[in-house]
């Protein structure tokens, strides 16, 4: 029997301090090893987007990968060894 919409969008929410919130994924990992995939996968993106960076598409992918290349490499300094 499938659930009811309401049962699923209510599993969406924790109750945090009396408040609702919704719980998202994570922005990043926690731990070194899966950080510098994540990492290197961007840059590798990052680069191939440069090599097209004379189209439309192109362009906007190296903004967008660079913006991301940039947060993870961040987030990645700040993780414990």
């Amino acid at each position: 029997m499938a659930n009811s919409p309401t049962e699923s969008h209510q599993r969406c929410f924790k109750v945090v301090g009396g408040t609702s919130r919704m719980s998202l994924a994570p922005l990043y990992v926690q731990n070194r090893r899966d950080g510098s995939r994540l990492l290197s996968s961007a840059l590798v993106i990052f680069c191939v987007a440069l090599t097209q960076s004379h189209r439309s598409w192109g362009g906007a992918l190296a903004v967008i990968s660079g913006l991301v290349c940039l947060y993870w490499g961040f987030a990645y300094r700040r993780l414990d060894r």
